[in-house]
């Protein structure tokens, strides 16, 4: 779990950046650049704790955590 700790630390040191942006009032390309990259990394993050977490529970033959884990992406 250091690796998903690490990138959602990166991702936050993004969010402060694109935070700074704003209150300078920077380009709006270079805005929603910082947005896009941001947005990637906390999909890609969520989709490694995802995959993980679904691994697991399927090694376990844990039916119930599965379909909780479908529930909850299934809202999105």
């Amino acid at each position: 779990m250091k690796d998903v700790i690490l990138r959602l630390k990166r991702v936050g040191g993004q969010v402060e950046g694109l935070v700074r942006m704003i209150e300078r009032e920077e380009e709006c390309a270079q805005i929603i650049t910082q947005f896009q990259a941001a947005k990637a990394a906390l999909d890609n993050t969520f989709s490694l704790v995802l995959h993980r977490n679904l691994k697991e529970c399927m090694s376990n033959n844990d039916s119930i955590s599965v379909e909780k884990i479908l529930k909850l992406i299934s809202k999105q």
